[in-house]
């Protein structure tokens, strides 16, 4: 992976944080712009300059990961200008499978769908990140899933898992789609395309089996508030394309590798 080119990460939240440090790890100059960058001093602690969105010292023409949600009109032009200032060469946007509305079978060659508000905002971002002079590739995961965050925690935990319901819904390790990004900041692939293992399933399967594996007696009861949603996502294509292959291809592989992390951390 080239380290002579610095690489932005604009809103290193769960997946960012991730993806920052594996990128320190191989010598590559990372800069981690966040609203409260004070709350970030672990990303500090392995060399990544961690800063907010409108610091002038943030390097031009740089690699820059976009991994916002959709904000207020007024914050979205706001941080849409800074980008643009910054000048990227090349940005991969982390958007979401909400753009394809109320469809439940995607794959590649699905169309999006703006039937969602939410839809639509990530479909108006998408829009925006992709007429810009940048290169840019638009990475749309299904729900991600990882040490301390997942169906598994909430079984820990007691509480029923957002969705958690009978329809097929996919998943995606963390460090799944971290590499994904990570070769797309070298390619020159674009486009947009849906991210996921290869075991979609239903919620109250993935619960029942985490409860086993845990010892834990759990009853699987309808998440109040949330509606019931799922979507089945054939994301294989673009791990072909960036020549990448899956660290966990299904999530019984994916949720032990994040029990053993939580072990070794002390947080399981």
């Amino acid at each position: 992976m080239k380290t002579d080119v610095p690489v932005i990460i604009f809103g290193p939240g769960y997946t960012g944080s991730r993806l920052a440090i594996r990128l320190a790890e191989r010598n590559i100059p990372v800069f981690a712009a966040a609203r409260n960058p004070e709350k970030l001093a672990a990303l500090a602690a392995h060399g990544i300059v961690v800063t907010s969105p409108d610091d002038t010292h943030l390097p031009s023409e740089a690699r820059l990961v976009y991994s916002i949600p959709p904000l207020q009109s007024g914050d979205e032009l706001r941080i849409r200008d800074q980008v643009a200032q910054l000048r990227p060469r090349r940005i991969i946007y982390i958007s979401s499978t909400s753009v394809y509305g109320n469809k439940t079978a995607i794959t590649e060659s699905s169309s999006v769908e703006s039937s969602t508000e939410r839809g639509r905002a990530r479909i108006e971002a998408e829009a925006w990140m992709r007429a810009g002079p940048w290169s840019s590739l638009i990475l749309r995961p299904a729900a991600i899933y990882g040490p301390g965050r997942g169906v598994h925690i909430r079984v820990r935990e007691g509480k029923v898992p957002r969705g958690a319901g009978a329809v097929i819904t996919s998943r995606v390790h963390v460090d799944d789609l971290v590499q994904l990004v990570a070769a797309g900041l070298d390619s020159e692939l674009s486009g947009a395309w849906p991210v996921a293992d290869e075991a979609p399933c239903p919620t109250v399967e993935v619960a029942a089996w985490c409860a086993e594996k845990m010892g834990l007696s759990y009853v699987m009861e309808p998440a109040k508030g949330f509606p019931e949603e799922g979507r089945e996502v054939d994301g294989s294509e673009i791990f072909r394309r960036l020549v990448t292959k899956r660290l966990w291809p299904d999530w019984k592989s994916g949720i032990s590798a994040c029990m053993a992390e939580e072990q070794r951390q002390g947080s399981g």
